[in-house]
């Protein structure tokens, strides 16, 4: 089993992103005989934003499309994912590679991987609450991936700047949720 594993968060050590994503790494490693773990961490080795110049590296996408399980940590900068999680998707959404055109509409061409996402978020944003139409981190990934055949699942931590409690218990939860991903 090959993981590929993209961390996009600028926090560092202080990331909840980071930590749910590494522990969704630990849980799956423990479930799999020594799988072969390829790490990506867009913000220690940024990708430049995509340019024609850009376009045909195909180091990225040959990464994406050799991993059969993606682990993602994706916080949300001003209702979104970062730019540097955002260079990285337009390496991989390829017309050709990753998705065709059909009479019926685009085709995904990449079902068969498993991604896990690992969102962290600052507010509460789930459908209900006062802010649920700024959410546009876990909708924007769902659509992405669904675009090119794969359904995503996605472990949330939220109200992480709502104080000091809110944050530990939501990390703490989050990271609960990361056990039941081995079974």
């Amino acid at each position: 089993m090959t993981i590929l594993h993209i961390d996009s968060s600028i926090n560092g050590d202080n990331s909840a992103s980071r930590a749910i994503s590494r522990s969704i790494l630990e849980q799956l490693r423990s479930t799999s005989p020594q799988p072969r773990v390829i790490r990506r961490d867009l913000v220690a080795q940024p990708l430049p934003h995509l340019t024609m110049a850009s376009f045909n590296d195909q180091e990225v996408l040959e990464e994406f499309l050799a991993a059969d399980t993606l682990v993602i940590g994706a916080p949300m900068y001003n209702f979104t994912l970062p730019t540097q999680l955002k260079a990285w998707l337009d390496r991989i959404l390829v017309a050709g590679k990753t998705f065709h055109y059909t009479a019926d509409g685009p085709e995904g061409l990449a079902s068969g991987k498993r991604v896990i996402v690992a969102l962290a978020r600052g507010g509460i944003y789930n459908a209900g609450s006062p802010a649920a139409a700024l959410e546009h981190l876990e909708s924007y990934l769902r659509g992405v991936f669904n675009f090119i055949g794969i359904e995503p699942e996605f472990v949330a931590a939220d109200g992480l700047n709502m104080g000091t409690e809110q944050r530990e218990a939501s990390i703490s939860q989050a990271l609960g949720q990361t056990v039941r991903l081995a079974a």
